[in-house]
């Protein structure tokens, strides 16, 4: 009997300590359990703390940097409020206007001066002022005119109007306006709807509608070319003066004609040969020092280039070739000399610059130790045909006097072959009632 009670409590006993066993693991499992919780919330709670810490320090650099730049920008904020102070009783903005009213025509810089010193004076809700800024953008249709550009565009950005501003126009790393690339900003701000550069324009420019940057062209912000969709017949599509104007280029000369007693004399200079293929033509960039003079007033030659066949016709009849040289006076007039180019005999001057021409668009060239004087492609004599034109490639912009050459020049059907475009004339315009006159 003590035998079995003892054997009952010993069982009991140690189905006791069996459940207090399993007691104490289980409660062992939660708290590991609960442990490794706590753990993964710890990491996580302290990689939390580093990455704000991290996120804290960066946007401390980035306001050590923008205090960095404003503070130059605070400078020409107090410069700039104390020229408008400078300005606001208007004696300044009379005096300008009361000197111009002598003037028939303002240059595209004088424009943009007027604008600026208007909307200083008046406020940036100013039409006059407004008026300025496009008129200046309306002229401005050069390379080495940027700044003028830049300083219309900016002036009617500012004063509230719709117009994308260029990327060389903006600080670095700045959007254009209007969330318009830069490349694709329009230069007029209402007409063109690119700041393409004509054959027509300067030294700079690419002569056909990109600049001449060294590095590399810049791409038209607007496609055109000589067929196709972007053709000559619809270049007015996009840029509304080549459908428009009333004074375009190319034309048909052909008489009668007005006698006129203008005399241009030319004086060119040997330099180093730079050429640039800018995908529409080949353009040769000239240095300084080369010029004509019409009748006494001097306009310096930027570049000249070639047209396949001549854009100009005599009497209905195209040459195989035309050159244009391109001149600019200190007002900015533009005055385009052209040489037509007759299949015959080789040309020496055109031997010497097919040699070192780039076949494929790309940057300026410049053959180290080639130089070339634009007077080889000179006739001797110097008559001429004259018209009033425009630019004879978007955004045609009017107001360029023209003077054909009578004298041709030589050109030999094989150098006119090797010529990279097959054809890069626009086709002749109306007259529109204006005179040729010759001498």
């Amino acid at each position: 009997m003590k035998r079995t009670i003892v054997e009952v409590i010993l069982a009991l006993a140690l189905v006791g300590a069996g459940v207090f066993g399993w007691t104490n693991w289980k409660g062992n499992q939660k708290a590991t359990g609960q442990l490794t919780e706590l753990k993964a919330a710890s990491e996580e709670a302290t990689k939390a703390a580093a990455d704000k810490e991290a996120a804290v320090k960066a946007a401390e650099e980035e306001m050590t940097a923008l205090r960095a730049e404003m503070a130059p920008l605070e400078g020409q904020a107090q410069q700039l409020a104390a020229v408008k102070a400078a300005m606001a009783n208007g004696a300044t903005l009379a005096d300008l206007e009361a000197a111009y009213k002598t003037q028939k025509n303002l240059s595209a810089e004088r424009q943009v001066g007027l604008g600026a010193l208007r909307m200083l004076t008046k406020g940036a809700e100013d039409p006059a002022a407004m008026e300025a800024f496009r008129k200046a953008l309306q002229m401005s249709d050069l390379g080495d005119r940027k700044n003028t550009i830049c300083a219309a565009q900016i002036g009617l950005a500012a004063a509230g109007e719709k117009v994308a501003i260029m990327a060389d126009c903006l600080p670095k790393g700045a959007k254009a306006a209007h969330g318009e690339k830069g490349d694709k900003a329009d230069k007029s701000g209402h007409d063109d709807k690119a700041p393409a550069k004509d054959g027509h324009g300067d030294a700079k420019a690419d002569g056909h509608g990109k600049p001449g940057d060294k590095k590399s062209p810049e791409k038209h912000a607007v496609h055109w070319g000589y067929d196709g969709e972007m053709g000559p017949e619809r270049w007015g599509k996009e840029f509304p003066t080549c459908l428009k104007g009333k004074s375009q280029s190319p034309l048909d000369i052909r008489g009668p004609f007005v006698k006129t007693r203008t005399v241009v004399t030319a004086d060119y200079k040997e330099g180093p040969l730079k050429m640039i293929n800018n995908g529409h033509t080949i353009q040769v960039n000239v240095t300084p020092g080369s010029k004509i003079r019409i009748d006494g007033v001097p306009h310096e030659l930027l570049q000249f280039h070639f047209h396949r066949p001549s854009e100009e016709k005599i009497d209905g009849k195209p040459m195989a070739m035309v050159v244009h040289f391109v001149h600019k006076s200190a007002e900015g007039k533009l005055a385009v000399i052209g040489v037509l180019l007759k299949e015959g005999n080789e040309n020496p001057g055109i031997k010497t610059l097919w040699t070192n021409m780039p076949l494929e668009e790309g940057p300026e060239v410049s053959p180290e130790g080639v130089n070339f004087n634009p007077a080889n492609l000179l006739p001797r004599e110097f008559d001429f045909y004259s018209y009033e034109g425009s630019l004879t490639t978007p955004p045609c912009t009017e107001g360029v006097r023209f003077f054909i050459l009578k004298t041709t020049v030589n050109v030999a059907k094989e150098q006119v072959a090797a010529f990279p475009f097959k054809r890069n004339a626009r086709p002749v315009q109306e007259l529109n009632g204006r005179e040729i006159t010759t001498n």
